[in-house]
């Protein structure tokens, strides 16, 4: 038995090769908490969401199974520098963009909610240099978090922060990997922005979009068009 168990080992192995999950805080290079401390729980674990799977979903907002209720909210400042880390040291290792969104708590104020209000795209990130077909030309690939800087002018309030990667290895198949979590944060300062475009989600992609469904994997990938909205111009 313990034979057979060792040999399925080595067979799934490969199949979760590169999977990961944000739900690391880091404020101002500072770990804060631990696993999930901040990040609504997905019940999917590592594994990603396919493309069929979530764009017309709610599960878009937050992953499979993250709702609201049971997750603390963390206090930051408006300047402060924020990274959304993977567990267990891990490493983006799949080819694609990243992007932060956000949503601003209700009228309650308090962001124990289900996302269904407004969003706004505060930071993405692609290709850093040459072909998309290479997988070392994407700026995230080998890191172990997304890291933004939250915008001194944004409205002080409780926010959804939600972190997404897009995998886009098996696209071509329309099977694009979609690893989302979301953080709830509090951010104080002074105010004063407006952010746009505001967007719901779902309804952020479609499953033809060039940017999901993309092929990589030609002699000569064509340029990569980032899905989804634009990012908040803060001036």
């Amino acid at each position: 038995m313990k034979k057979n168990l060792s040999f399925l080992a080595i067979l799934i192995a490969p199949l979760v090769e590169g999977h990961y999950i944000f739900n690391r805080l880091i404020v101002n290079g500072k770990s804060i908490g631990g696993e999930y401390s901040y990040t609504r729980r997905n019940s999917n674990s590592y594994f990603p969401a396919f493309t069929n799977d979530v764009v017309n979903s709610n599960d878009m907002r937050c992953n499979k199974g993250a709702k609201a209720g049971n997750t603390a909210t963390y206090t930051v400042e408006a300047g402060d520098k924020i990274g959304l880390k993977l567990f267990n040291n891990e490493f983006i290792e799949h080819p694609g963009p990243g992007f932060v969104y956000m949503s601003k708590a209700p009228d309650s104020g308090v962001v124990n909610y289900d996302g269904s209000g407004d969003w706004f795209k505060l930071w993405e990130s692609g290709v850093c240099r040459g072909s998309p077909g290479q997988d070392g030309n994407w700026c995230l690939w080998q890191k172990d978090r997304i890291e933004f800087t939250i915008p001194k002018n944004i409205p002080p309030a409780e926010y959804l922060v939600r972190v997404e990667h897009i995998g886009l290895h098996e696209a071509d198949r329309g099977r694009a990997q979609f690893y989302i979590e979301c953080y709830q944060l509090k951010i104080n300062g002074p105010g004063g922005g407006t952010p746009a475009p505001l967007v719901k989600i779902p309804g952020i992609y479609s499953a033809n979009d060039p940017g999901i469904k993309y092929n990589k994997w030609t002699s000569s990938p064509a340029p990569y068009i980032m899905p989804g909205p634009k990012v908040w111009n803060q001036s």
